[in-house]
């Protein structure tokens, strides 16, 4: 009874131990760009950070499709503001776009670090 209570309390100390404070990344305030491929070529973002946030994210360069991206260029960038990652849903019919935004982000957050 002893070795079964003790295997319990050992699970739930572990399990308590994983769920416990987690890492996040720190980043270095400033402006940083970053680069991807989009659907129609490379995709320039800038990334504005302070105080360990990610406070704006701007496409600036592209040669995506007019009217077809526009939705992810505007849309994706707002994402990861909100989320404080990349790691956000795609837009749907722009996949790639809406794919390499989040990539020339993650680019620029690298640096940041």
């Amino acid at each position: 009874m002893k070795k079964v209570l003790f295997g319990i309390a050992l699970i739930a100390a572990l399990g308590i131990a994983a769920c416990g404070n987690q890492q996040k990344s720190t980043f270095n305030d400033g402006e940083y760009t970053g680069t991807a491929a989009g659907y129609g070529g490379d995709l320039e973002v800038k990334v504005t950070v302070a105080e360990n946030k990610i406070n704006n994210v701007e496409v600036v360069t592209h040669s995506e499709t007019a009217g077809i991206s526009d939705e992810a260029i505007s849309e994706i960038p707002k994402k990861i503001v909100e989320a404080q990652n990349t790691e956000v849903d795609v837009v749907s019919g722009s996949t790639v776009t809406s794919d390499g935004i989040k990539a020339a982000a993650a680019d620029a957050l690298t640096q940041a670090k």
